[in-house]
């Protein structure tokens, strides 16, 4: 069962949240594996997505956005664009844009950042947007200051969320074929509540970046963590084993009917306002050539099928009509 925990550090600045996405995580990938046009996802791309799928999880709990989370890597590599998204309850969906062959043992360079163009952009995307309220979107190259190209994501996270939130973060991030996992520490704001959006920086929090002791201890401790130990120990047993010296205070964990969970927003509906979208001329080219529409979900692999009948009920809302003649395909 998926779960997260979050948990605070009595009496120092310093707040912690593990998630372990597991019936969430392996929905994802059964989804994928059942699509005959695309099969299952290499291994070296499943590891990449179950650890974005991991920490779009606890950057959306972390921020407590009314509003849709969506972390993306792309760049010049095989893969060419990788895809987590994380609602407000905390439901998931991930996808990729493979365009050549992934080796096997291929790090993230080698995936999405070959010639070091490769980029790491969140956009926090409001439910209730106000008029002419577009989406907030900040973007990190997969390099370091040095421009030597960054090979963990979870060091490309670190480097955002010091940018944007202007606080401390360690990260560990880790998937495999059963769950996706992942442990956030970070240094609580001196003034006001941290956001992704970077809206509330402040020079206070900017001079402390760094220099928190009671931070660095624990984050120390934090990044000791084995990757094996993240994917098969349980909550408390990693909470026992990183940080028996300090006092760590639990909050009720979110599992069940709360946990994260795979949920995809797509629906026939929106595929057809998509088709519309598309014209009277181009559907009716395609509908010539092929005799029907077939649109695939990329995140849950489900197909919608439009014939020609399908079609002309979507336009006569617009009180635009295919072309007289047009046959219906049984």
């Amino acid at each position: 069962m998926s779960e997260l925990h979050k948990f605070l550090f009595d009496g120092l600045p310093v707040r912690g949240m593990i998630v372990r996405l597991t019936d969430a995580w392996t929905e994802v990938l059964a989804r994928r594996a059942a699509n005959s046009a695309t099969g299952a996802y290499p291994v070296p791309v499943r590891e990449l997505l179950g650890e974005m799928a991991a920490a779009s999880v606890l950057m959306q709990s972390n921020i407590k956005f009314n509003g849709a989370l969506v972390l993306q890597v792309f760049g010049d590599g095989p893969v060419r664009v990788a895809v987590a998204e994380a609602q407000p309850d905390l439901s998931l969906r991930v996808t990729a844009t493979l365009v050549g062959e992934v080796p096997e043992d291929a790090r993230l360079s080698e995936m999405v950042n070959v010639h070091n163009k490769g980029r790491c952009a969140i956009t926090l995307d409001p439910k209730d947007k106000f008029p002419g309220q577009q989406p907030y979107q900040g973007v990190v190259p997969l390099f370091d200051d040095h421009g030597h190209k960054l090979e963990k994501l979870s060091s490309v996270l670190e480097h955002y969320m010091l940018q944007s939130e202007q606080l401390d973060t360690c990260l560990v991030l880790a998937a495999d074929d059963k769950v996706a996992a992942g442990l956030l520490i970070q240094r609580l704001p001196l003034e006001g509540e941290g956001n992704l959006a970077g809206s509330l920086r402040s020079a206070a929090n900017e001079d402390e970046i760094g220099l928190n002791e009671h931070y660095n201890r624990i984050a120390l401790l934090a990044g000791s963590l084995k990757r094996e130990e993240l994917l098969t120990l349980d909550v408390d047993t990693i909470l026992r084993r990183l940080f028996w010296e300090e006092k760590v205070v639990r909050f009720e964990p979110l599992q069940g009917d709360t946990a994260p969970r795979f949920a995809c927003s797509c629906s026939r509906e929106r595929v057809g306002q998509m088709i519309r979208g598309l014209g009277t001329e181009e559907v009716e080219s395609i509908l010539a050539e092929q005799g029907q529409i077939e649109v695939g979900c990329e995140f849950c692999g489900q197909q919608y099928h439009f014939d020609a009948v399908d079609a002309a009920t979507l336009f006569t809302r617009d009180e635009h009509h295919l072309a007289p003649g047009t046959k219906t395909v049984q």
